[in-house]
């Protein structure tokens, strides 16, 4: 599903305009990236958590060359699905 199809779905099943569905879906994405960034996680009870994985700098192998380099270390997102969508899949 790309983002105009959620915008889509969302004018359809709230029967909103696609332009405000479009501004609810960028200040739900803007708040999510805002509270990552802070630190904070973001629970969505039922659906899942978004929070901030902190990943250090390791040493990896080039696997053409056979070179070491260096992986600095990060930030990623990460996601974990909350009991009812897991429920909802299986």
């Amino acid at each position: 599903m790309k983002k105009s199809d959620l915008v889509d779905y969302i004018a359809n099943h709230a029967n909103i305009s696609k332009k405000d569905a479009e501004n609810a879906l960028g200040g739900f994405t803007s708040a999510i990236e805002t509270a990552l960034k802070r630190g904070d996680s973001v629970q969505l009870v039922g659906f899942g958590t978004f929070s901030v994985s902190h990943r250090k700098a390791t040493t990896g192998r080039n696997p053409q060359t056979g070179a070491t380099i260096q992986i600095a270390a990060r930030n990623a997102v990460r996601f974990k699905a909350g009991k009812k969508l897991t429920s909802a899949l299986n």
